[in-house]
Formats: structure tokens, C-alpha cells, sequence
């Protein structure tokens, strides 16, 4: 197992991306502390893992506050006695034109796709530190270099997020490695939610499936592939670089 007795946390894993990465990493042997707003969700994730023979436990609460983020780290080392990774793939849409998106939904966007990571890798970065290793993987979004429309919170969080994950890569070498994802359309309920956005929003989905080079929607085992080849050993050369996974949108930029 590539990620055997090896401790991760993982935000936003009730729903969509991040609870397949969270069933894949326990899969794989890793140890889990859970991040969501779901306790109910939450609690159907521990027992699925669990059913597998997995261990994991599930602290639901916001992302945006730092003392949570503070939390989770303090329970990742009391409940297993270290820390080998960080998952930030907590996330929010925000929608809307500039001239009409209030600044609450700005910075709550901001909050939680920037912020966020903020709060959590202060706590987090120096306990992988002190172990002299340690893996960050940062869920980002093909907006970080294509533009959607009324998403502009969404796309310039998502571009801060590709530029934050480069800079700790070069100052938290040689021992941390940080990389991040960005996927396209994952069929996911932010997907859903994003297509609102759009004058016709189940066309939005239809277009967006045939914009992809394999004319399929990703699923978001897609990604949690990915992530796990970027947690484990087998990435173990690769650091401060950025994962299009898009099913090829953004060849035909």
C-alpha cells in the first residue's frame, strides 16, 4: 500500500473530490483526520472507511476559522502521532458578476479556497518540519488560467492558490514537497452549481463534456488518482509544479 500507516488530512472530503481522495488514501493504508461542514456526510465517510478496515476520523466545522485548522492538526498528532500530508481541497464557487457580487461573498470565497490553506499549513508545516517530511497537495481549478463567466472570486482564488503552492515548494524544500491539481469539469455537485452561472445551465454540462478531448465528464476518482500518486513516493522528484487533469480542455487553449 503506497500511503501505509501514513497520516493525512483532508478538507472538504464529505462530498465530490475530496471524499474520493479521502476513500482512495485510506485504501491505500493511510491514516485520516476529515474536514467538512457535514456531520452527517462526515459520519457516512468514517464508516465506509472503516467497513475497509480503514482508520479515520471526522471533525466537522469551517475552514475559515484558524482555531479549527489548529484542531485538526492537534488531532492528527494525538490520534496518530504525526503528520505526512495535507490535503486543502476545501471549496467555494461565489458567483457572480463584479459589479454585483457582495464583498461578503468575496471574501468568504477567498476565505475558504485561500484563507483556508493559510490557517491550516501555519499549523501544519512545521509539525512535518520537525518529522523532516511531508507532502501539501493544494486542489485548485482549471480557473486559475481560464475565465468562466460571473465566477471572478472563483477563478483569481484559484490562480492565488496555484501561485501559493509554488512559493512554499521553494521555501519548504527539501523535505516538503507541494504541488497543485487543477481539474476541469469533474462531475461533482460544485459542477452543478457552477452551471448556474450559465443561461442554460444543463447545456452548460452538456458543452462543457464535449469540450473535453475524451468527450466524457471527469469523475472525481479521476482526481483522487492523481492525488495519490502525488502523495506517495512515486512523485518523490516532483515538487512546486501545477497538475492539469481536464480530460485535455485546455489543449485547445
Amino acid at each position: 500500500m503506497k500511503l501505509h500507516n501514513q497520516t493525512f488530512i483532508i478538507t472538504g472530503a464529505s462530498s465530490g473530490m475530496g471524499k474520493a481522495i479521502a476513500l482512495e488514501f485510506a485504501h491505500q493504508g493511510a491514516h485520516l483526520v476529515l474536514s467538512g461542514r457535514s456531520e452527517e456526510k462526515g459520519n457516512e465517510l468514517v464508516s465506509a472507511i472503516q467497513k475497509r478496515g480503514g482508520h479515520s476520523f471526522y471533525f466537522p466545522g469551517n475552514v475559515n476559522d484558524p482555531d479549527y485548522n489548529k484542531l485538526l492538526v492537534m488531532e492528527a498528532e494525538k490520534k496518530f502521532g504525526k503528520l505526512d500530508g495535507v490535503v486543502c481541497n476545501a471549496g467555494m464557487l461565489g458567483l457572480g458578476k463584479l459589479t454585483v457580487l457582495d464583498k461578503e461573498t468575496w471574501r468568504e470565497t477567498f476565505g475558504t479556497n485561500v484563507d483556508a490553506a493559510f490557517f491550516l499549513l501555519r499549523q501544519a508545516l512545521p509539525v512535518m518540519e520537525k518529522n523532516t517530511r511531508g507532502v501539501v497537495i493544494l486542489n485548485a481549478s482549471i480557473a486559475a488560467f481560464k475565465s468562466f463567466p460571473e465566477h471572478p472570486a472563483y477563478c483569481a482564488s484559484k490562480a492565488a492558490l496555484v501561485a501559493l503552492g509554488k512559493q512554499l515548494a521553494l521555501d519548504y524544500a527539501p523535505h516538503i514537497r507541494v504541488n497543485s491539481i487543477c481539474p476541469g469539469p469533474v462531475d461533482t455537485p460544485l459542477l452543478h452549481d457552477s452551471a448556474v452561472a450559465f443561461p442554460e445551465p444543463d447545456k452548460a454540462l452538456e458543452n462543457a463534456e464535449k469540450a473535453t478531448l475524451l468527450k466524457r465528464l471527469g469523475q472525481p476518482q479521476d482526481v483522487a488518482k492523481l492525488a495519490l500518486f502525488l502523495a506517495s513516493e512515486d512523485a518523490s522528484w516532483i515538487t512546486g509544479s501545477v497538475f492539469t487533469i481536464d480530460g485535455g480542455i485546455m489543449a485547445r487553449s
